[in-house]
């Protein structure tokens, strides 16, 4: 049977306690970067705002934002973004009552009845992920295509030739559609194909080499003597690697800058409302987001990403969001932001990606 996105049931405006809403109230911010009191704070669902007698959906959405309302739509914007003057929506509560309505059943689920004494309700290592591996796989073939993926990793992917190698094939392949890391994922990557190591140690063997701790502040070193990173690659004749199969396939990536970080590499960013503002920019469009063994920024990117998307053609679907990491706390902590589509899987990210790129047949 072929994979098809979940559907997505609007609200039914024609009942009563959604007829008979007020319309939504508006009010100034009073200061750049201020929200007036009483201000909405948006949720990761689909919300819809009473404006006029008609029902407005956010069209894309953050949690933990507020509601302007601009040129006739529902902007979702940023404190920090505000500028004197904007239209915020007031309210606090949820269900239609101040003309505004957050839809947290849109997307249809089955859910088994679960009994009040049960084991292995949560996401651990003991958790049976075969079906979850089996229905990120159908995502990736559909999304490949129609949707935009985007994978969020840590460095721990760089460690290991086979992952490395397996990432590059998904890259190629075409089931990777923007990148976002720090420092350290690229610096690292660069360093194996620069040096052969990562940290000083062999991607492959795992032996340190004779005074490796210098290879990857030698790698960043290097990548500022020649500017940038594509002049790197050029220069030193680099032909593998996750940032190396970004450029050559035109996969946009962003780096976000860290306070711990060395060098850095000439594109992270050290603004971290820059680096947050690129990194939005890349979910915007967003349908299918994987973070992997980076517990910071699978965080942030999560709160960035709501459950739904509005697409060109006016439909809404759904976002999946899957994050893997060998540490239960971080799925879990994910987990309890309460999506309808977040995944946890607890594994090995090495072992994950080289499961997954050979099963897409990579």
């Amino acid at each position: 049977m072929s994979f098809s996105l979940r559907p997505y049931t609007p609200p039914d405006f024609t009942q009563p306690f959604l007829a008979d809403a007020p319309d939504v109230c508006f009010q100034p911010t009073p200061f750049d970067g201020v929200a007036p009191e009483q201000y909405h704070a948006m949720s990761i669902f689909p919300e819809y705002f009473k404006v006029n007698g008609t029902w407005l959906l956010a069209e894309e959405s953050r949690m933990d934002c507020v509601a302007v309302y601009e040129n006739g739509k529902i902007i979702v914007r940023e404190f920090r973004l505000l500028k004197k003057g904007d239209l915020i929506a007031i309210g606090r509560t949820e269900d239609g009552s101040q003309g505004i309505y957050v839809h947290a059943n849109g997307f249809s689920e089955e859910r088994e009845l679960q009994e009040v004494f049960a084991f292995r309700q949560g996401r651990s290592r003991e958790t049976a992920f075969s079906k979850d591996y089996n229905e990120l796989y159908e995502i990736l073939r559909h999304d490949r295509d129609h949707g935009k993926i985007v994978w969020v990793l840590g460095p721990a992917f760089t460690f290991d030739k086979d992952a490395r190698d397996a990432f590059s094939k998904m890259i190629a392949g075409g089931y990777v559609h923007a990148l976002m890391a720090g420092n350290a994922l690229a610096t690292h990557d660069l360093e194996g194909a620069y040096l052969n190591t990562a940290l000083g140690q062999n991607i492959y063997t795992q032996k340190n080499q004779p005074n490796g701790h210098y290879n990857h502040l030698d790698t960043i070193n290097r990548v500022r003597f020649h500017e940038s990173i594509p002049a790197f690659l050029e220069k030193e004749h680099i032909d593998n690697g996750i940032i190396y199969n970004c450029e050559k396939y035109h996969v946009p990536y962003v780096l976000a800058g860290s306070i711990r970080d060395d060098g850095p590499l000439p594109p992270v960013f050290g603004n971290v409302y820059e680096a947050q503002n690129a990194m939005r920019d890349q979910i915007r469009s967003a349908t299918t987001v994987i973070c992997m063994a980076t517990m910071l920024h699978t965080i942030a990117t999560g709160n960035m990403t709501p459950s739904y998307r509005v697409m060109a053609d006016g439909t809404v679907r759904q976002i999946y969001f899957y994050c893997v990491d060998i540490s239960e706390f971080a799925v879990n902590k994910l987990a309890d932001r309460g999506s309808l589509s977040a995944r946890g899987i607890v594994t090995n990210v090495q072992d994950f990606i080289c499961t997954t790129a050979k099963a897409l047949g990579l």
